[in-house]
């Protein structure tokens, strides 16, 4: 069924279209029995997909990754598609509106994406609060934060604080997003001084905590080998959870797409990037001896691209661009190939 309106919804803006559905699944599911349809056709269990990953017991382990659901506003409708997990955010201490219009664009040619979104979100007081009104029903949420454009880099730290503090009860985990290409200057917390410290300042804050939470970083794929060393002897130092690899890339390599869309501003998703991601997730693991858990997730768009991010070292995988592609049944797909 999804492939005959996805050339339908593929006629209109990318960002209205995404609105657009996720605002009619919500009035559309509060109509009595459809949340289980839903189920009964997108939802797959099977006892040998759960899985305990950082001390959480995950259903499956499939998630929507972050971007998707910013502030948490769709979690019960998008749960419905048989999702283990989900990832909402990134957000912000305070609200902001992200960067000017349009800031997402198809490259159709690559089924792949372009987003400079800018972390819009309507602050983190707000998921909060939306957070707690949740039916959960064995679902993980994850929080994906990350700092004000206008915070400068000496001060971030101080954003990941109020974003982790407000939203530490109402979060199964943590990710301390870095690596987003569309806030001018984040990345230059990725290197080895400013993560070390935005990482120790939060991960001391959690240890005091009665129940400290899982703490993820999500890094770049855009990273050098010597960089990704990095990364491995951090998380190691700090004894976070794991890492999210990857995010985005401001790579425009091998593109079949026109030159107008490869030349847009902003973090390419989709399946350009199932490669690299899936060399990243390999040597992160093998140059740690999987001495911590991997989340997989760029460019999944097939069962295959799923067990491939799996095979190389990954725990967990996720979706984003892969799920507007390929539609709700990807998913189930996923889970039923990872059983058989």
């Amino acid at each position: 069924m999804y492939k005959l309106i996805k050339p339908l919804f593929f006629q209109f803006d990318p960002e209205k279209i995404h609105y657009t559905v996720t605002d009619s699944l919500k009035i559309v599911q509060k109509f009595w029995g459809l949340p289980g349809l839903l189920k009964s056709v997108y939802g797959f269990k099977h006892k040998s997909l759960e899985c305990n990953v950082f001390g959480l017991n995950f259903k499956n382990p499939v998630g929507l990754a972050a971007g998707f659901d910013k502030n948490g506003e769709y979690i019960e409708e998008l749960a419905n598609f048989g999702f283990g997990f989900i990832e909402v955010g990134t957000v912000t201490p305070l609200p902001q509106p992200g960067n000017d219009k349009p800031r997402m664009f198809r490259l159709k040619a690559d089924d792949a994406l372009i987003n400079r979104m800018g972390f819009n979100n309507k602050g983190v007081e707000v998921l909060a609060r939306k957070l707690k009104t949740v039916n959960r029903d064995g679902l993980i949420i994850g929080g994906n934060i990350g700092k004000n454009k206008n915070t400068p880099n000496e001060e971030a730290v101080n954003d990941y604080i109020k974003c982790f503090d407000v939203l530490f009860e109402v979060v199964d985990y943590f990710v301390v997003n870095v690596s987003s290409p569309n806030t001018p200057g984040l990345r230059a917390l990725q290197e080895k001084e400013p993560l070390m410290h935005i990482l120790n300042t939060l991960q001391l804050r959690n240890l005091k905590k009665e129940s400290p939470k899982p703490i993820l970083l999500k890094i770049a794929p855009d990273l050098t080998n010597e960089q990704l060393d990095d990364i491995v002897e951090i998380v190691n130092e700090t004894k976070i959870a794991g890492v999210i690899a990857s995010n985005t890339t401001l790579s425009r390599d091998n593109l079949q797409s026109p030159e107008n869309l490869k030349a847009e501003m902003g973090g390419l998703s989709g399946k350009p990037l199932t490669r690299r991601s899936t060399a990243v997730i390999k040597y992160l693991a093998d140059k740690s001896n999987k001495s911590f858990p991997i989340i997989g997730v760029g460019g999944i768009h097939s069962a295959e691209d799923a067990k491939e991010k799996i095979a190389a070292g990954a725990s967990l995988v996720q979706v984003y661009t892969g799920f507007i592609y390929e539609g709700p049944g990807l998913v189930k797909k996923i889970l039923k190939d990872l059983v058989s």
